[in-house]
């Protein structure tokens, strides 16, 4: 069993390192590539890209039974984190355009979204100048609330900004096994 766990821990901070690192402008991992893309919201004006980080040391899913069950982790606590200096966030105001577009997709495609694993863990959603992106860190498949997201991209976008000498942030699942970032695009 603690083999087990510091593999995993192992995996998460090599997973991790590839989101840390210095990136090419519009991206949010080394060598990513979009698998799909797609447009939500009322006005249809927010762009979802499905991308996978072929460049990351992969986490492999588990098999059997439990690779096809995904593990709920709605209304999951997570800890903020906002990224320093101030300057170049996103506009929180666009950021909000996501908020309403998540929350009119849980309306009317449904209140939960499911986010496989390994390389192909991201979810990416842009308006303007407001980037976010949910990454499952997990070796399973989870299942996430829009309106979670929803509420997620407006307190990191309203909260670290300029005035908080900050410029977008993160929130971060308490057990680690996934998080949501808001930047600017």
């Amino acid at each position: 069993m603690q083999s087990k766990l510091l593999a995993l821990v192992f995996a998460f901070a090599s997973a991790a390192s590839v989101w840390a690192s210095p990136l090419e402008a519009g991206t949010i991992c080394k060598g990513q590539v979009t698998v799909s893309t797609s447009y939500i919201g009322k006005d249809h004006n927010v762009k979802v890209e499905q991308v996978t980080c072929p460049d990351a040391q992969s986490l492999q899913p588990v098999t059997g039974l439990e690779a096809r069950q995904a593990s709920n982790v709605c209304g999951a606590t997570c800890n903020t984190n906002c990224f320093t200096p101030s300057g170049g966030g996103p506009n929180p105001n666009e950021c909000h355009v996501i908020t309403d577009a998540l929350k009119f997709e849980s309306e009317n495609t449904g209140p939960t979204f499911t986010i496989g694993t390994g390389a192909i863990n991201t979810i990416v959603m842009t308006y303007l100048s407001c980037k976010t992106f949910f990454v499952n860190q997990d070796v399973s498949t989870l299942s996430y609330c829009r309106n979670d997201w929803a509420s997620l991209v407006d307190i990191v976008a309203f909260d670290c900004q300029a005035p908080q000498n900050a410029h977008g942030g993160n929130c971060v699942a308490a057990d680690g096994r996934w998080f949501v970032q808001v930047q600017h695009s």
